[in-house]
């Protein structure tokens, strides 16, 4: 499982012309589910994605986390994050889960992120979505677990 965070000032997903989630200052997700993926590293990733200290504190310094700011969290399901770049010109998706488990998991990543956080928005799965984001620094990480 592998989730690139964003710190934004803002970010919004359209789907057929229509606006399916917009979050103001904090973190857009990028999740790509893979195989062998389940529950547990969902879990994980969502703690992960949280508390990772990618926003300033007072002296400037990234100390603080996504829960102690209060900042929105836009999650969008990714499916070419998991691709297999390193041979040839065309990525490889044989790692990438598939598109019922994905879901599953997408879903369960997204009624967990609910739970634990008063700010989440999300895209559509398996949609033509368009993002639009405008990335604070930029500050840009890519979290396994």
């Amino acid at each position: 499982m592998k989730g690139l965070i964003q710190r934004v000032k803002h970010a919004s997903v359209v789907v057929d012309g229509e606006t399916v989630g917009e979050i103001g200052p904090g973190i857009l997700l990028l999740l790509g589910v893979e195989k062998g993926d389940d529950p547990a590293l969902a879990d994980k990733l969502l703690d992960k994605v949280l508390k990772y200290r990618i926003f300033s504190d007072d002296q400037g310094k990234m100390n603080l986390g996504l829960k102690e700011v209060g900042g929105g969290l836009l999650i969008v399901s990714q499916f070419t994050l998991v691709a297999d770049t390193r041979k040839g010109l065309r990525p490889s998706f044989s790692s990438g889960a598939s598109p019922e488990l994905g879901e599953k998991i997408y879903n369960y990543f997204v009624e967990q992120a609910e739970i634990q956080h008063p700010d989440v928005a999300t895209g559509r799965f398996g949609a033509d979505m368009k993002v639009s984001l405008l990335n604070d620094g930029p500050v840009t990480f890519m979290l396994e677990v």
